[in-house]
């Protein structure tokens, strides 16, 4: 009798799931094809999650993996690369121990009910990085960054920046291109939550500290820098504290979506003050794009908006390494006024669905012709696969220029300097790892310059480039 094989029905971008990402240290790396741009000195930094199990036991979510960084060094026309998980008390604990042994946003702590009230969840740093002159801060919204070194990645502990006092610090923060600030913000849980709004110096360091009041717990991830204004969009996404309070459920399965409260709109001055408060129709949004004020004075934001919370349960879903979640966003851009909060107009740039989308960092809270993102190939099944394009958006002429990638390549957020636009690809084909790099005014050609990675780098989340 003959056996029939059944077909597996992961797609190819899961392979770079299934086991622990490897570091490597610094290391020349070699050009597949095209050159490195002389002109490029500085330093790439990515982070994302690069390891989802222990002991044979999976994570619960996307967003529970250790943070692992991969630095890309350019000087005279080379490149050297270095990746290193971010070496948390949490990490070392359970390398040392061989098995997981906290909670995090989706997932409660192995064992016993009672074991969930004795530890915190664990501090992942996986999420972004920020560049500060002496040191790269790896962050995690949900508590202190950690510190690494700029050079070997090497890390540090964690980091107060002068006054965080033990809070949460975004993923997110907003630079200033001109004056060097650094906004940033922080919510304390509670039965209701508190936003602490943070601005620093360009070191880093802490300067003003605000706190605002928010109603019930919300899931804030970014915000927005608009020329004299900082603006949150509080998406009706709650968190049913009892559950995860008494070790019942993860902070993932007990977020509730609640469209009857609508979006709420929180301005404040860049004095941290609170200029107006409104609400619009609900969406939920995990990123901005950017925003600035027009030349009537009110202020025009885009995002990646999702009509609904089924992105959550999609992104749980890549962990595991098949998707079954249909979860569209748009690129949509709002219109409000500052002063009142209320929305004058909301309509849609792009609506394939988009995420991780970017300017160039000088134009970080004024106009930008230009928005990059990550987006899907057309006809691609979103149920299935995760992002697998990359395209710029032309705010003057209202077209895309998308790149070119081929089966089974799946590029990360793309991430804007010098003209340029770097993307870390897996390559499920070969199951291997490139960067590329990209002419940003010519994305619909070939990278000038395609470099080999020496393990593969899992997808993750966001990067940045520092100058030399």
């Amino acid at each position: 009798m003959q056996t029939v094989q059944k077909s597996s029905a992961k797609k190819a971008w899961a392979k770079a799931f299934q086991k622990p990402a490897t570091e490597f240290p610094l290391t020349p790396l070699s050009i597949i094809e095209g050159e490195i741009p002389a002109s490029l000195n500085g330093t790439l930094y990515r982070n994302g999650p690069g390891r989802f199990e222990r002991g044979g036991i999976s994570v619960g979510h996307w967003f529970d993996g250790d943070g692992a960084i991969l630095a890309v060094h350019f000087t005279g026309g080379n490149a050297t690369a270095v990746y290193r998980y971010v070496q948390t008390e949490g990490f070392k604990e359970e390398a040392s121990a061989g098995k997981l042994l906290y909670g995090n946003y989706g997932m409660t702590a192995p064992g016993a009910v009672w074991n969930q009230w004795l530890k915190p969840i664990k501090n992942a740093a996986n999420t972004s990085v920020l560049a500060l002159p002496d040191k790269l801060l790896a962050l995690w919204e949900g508590g202190n960054p950690h510190a690494l070194d700029l050079q070997n990645l090497e890390t540090l502990g964690k980091d107060d920046l002068g006054g965080l006092d033990g809070g949460a610090y975004s993923a997110h923060p907003k630079v200033d291109s001109e004056t060097g600030e650094i906004f940033n913000f922080g919510v304390s849980p509670g039965l209701n939550a508190t936003l602490n709004i943070y601005k620093s110096d360009a070191t880093g360091k802490i300067t003003k500290k605000a706190v605002h009041q928010l109603d019930g717990v919300p899931l804030l991830h970014d915000f927005v820098l608009a020329g004299e204004y900082l603006i949150f969009f509080i998406a009706p996404v709650r968190l049913n504290l009892l559950m995860p309070a008494i070790g019942l459920s993860c902070f993932s399965d007990a977020l509730e979506w609640q469209p009857s409260k609508g979006t709420q709109i929180l301005v404040c001055d860049r004095d941290l003050n609170i200029v107006s408060r409104s609400e619009t129709e609900p969406w939920f949004q995990w990123h901005f794009s950017n925003a600035y004020m027009d030349d009537s004075g009110a202020v025009i934001v885009d995002i990646a908006s999702y009509e609904d919370f089924q992105t959550n349960q999609f992104l749980k879903e890549v962990a595991t390494g098949e998707t079954h979640t249909a979860s569209k966003s748009k690129l949509a851009r709002v219109c409000l006024n500052p002063q009142t909060g209320k929305v004058s107009n909301i309509k849609t740039l792009f609506d394939r669905h988009c995420e991780f989308p970017i300017v160039p960092q000088q134009n970080v809270g004024k106009f930008s012709r230009y928005t990059y993102l990550s987006t899907v190939k057309e006809g691609t099944d979103i149920s299935k696969e995760i992002l697998n394009s990359i395209a710029r958006f032309d705010h003057q002429t209202d077209t895309i220029t998308e790149a070119n990638f081929g089966e089974n390549l799946y590029p990360s957020e793309p991430i804007y300097a010098h003209n340029f636009i770097f993307t870390v690809v897996y390559d499920g084909n070969s199951d291997s790892s490139e960067l590329w790099i990209f002419d940003a005014d010519k994305l619909n050609e070939k990278p000038v310059c395609k470099l080999s990675l020496p393990s593969v780098i899992p997808p993750g989340f966001h990067g940045t480039w520092k100058d030399a």
